[in-house]
Order: structure tokens, then sequence, then C-alpha cells
């Protein structure tokens, strides 16, 4: 399922990513959310995807690599990212080491994806000050699981 909503057509210099992964247990039913917001608050892109059984940490990385390459399609020249994921954000910053397999090829995408922009931040926020896309990637769960029981 995917759940996609561009508000905004031209391209913004700079935008920020609020992304959000989450897993049903771990590894689970997983899905991601994004909001992509010009410079002056206004949204761009809201964006909801069912990614199948995953692990959390799969679904954060799922979320930031949509989350960038939206902000590549939308023509941005700068993006700061905004994660709950403190694994994520440390580690797109360098500042932690990626030990699993699985995420080291996502984590290779994100980077690749980054190398698009003159400018790209990765900020750890608080999990209640990333609401809308967490409720997004949990949204996209939620109306797989519902469609689900109706087959």
């Amino acid at each position: 399922m995917k759940i996609s909503e561009k508000l905004w057509h031209e391209g913004p210099a700079r935008v920020s990513a609020s992304i959000d992964g989450c897993a049903r247990g771990n590894p689970g039913h997983a899905g991601c959310g994004l909001v992509i917001k010009d410079g002056e608050g206004r949204v761009l892109v809201k964006k909801a995807r069912y990614i199948g059984i995953a692990t959390n940490n799969v679904a954060e990385y799922t979320a930031l690599i949509d989350g960038l390459r939206e902000a590549i399609e939308l023509g941005a020249q700068e993006v700061t990212v905004l994660t709950d994921s403190e694994l994520v954000a440390r580690q797109m910053a360098g500042e932690y080491k990626v030990k699993d397999v699985k995420l080291k090829e996502l984590f290779a995408e994100a980077q690749r994806l980054s190398r698009s922009f003159s400018s790209a931040k990765f900020l750890h926020v608080e999990r209640k000050n990333n609401k809308d896309a967490d409720s997004l990637a949990n949204d996209a769960v939620d109306s797989f699981l519902k469609a689900d029981t109706h087959r």
C-alpha cells in the first residue's frame, strides 16, 4: 500500500523531511511515514507506505530513503532530516558505525542519495516532535492489516 500526496510543484531550495518507521514486533508488520516541508513550513509531501515484515531499524532507514528520494524529486538543494531514531541520525552523521548487514545496504543507499544535495543534515528529535511522520507510518500498517483481514 502506498499513499502519497504532493502539495507543491515548484522546486524549493531547502526542505525538511520528518521521517519515521515502525514495526509491530521486531521484526513484524512495518511501515514508514514522512512529511516534507519547505523553508516556510508549508507541507509539500506526505507519504505513508507499508513495507512488509521488517525490523524497526529497517523501517526507519526505508523512511529515510523515501524522504531523500522525495526531496530529490522536488528539486531541493538542501535537506534537513528529522528523525526520532537516534541510531539513524548518528549513523548518517558518522558518529556510529553500521554493523548490521541489512542496515549496511540501506545506509549505503541513503549515503548515495544524500550526496545529491549541496547540504544534507540528519538531526535526532524527540518522538513527541515527530508525531506526523509517526502517525503516517502507523497508518500504513493499520491500513494494511485492516485490508488483510477482509481477504
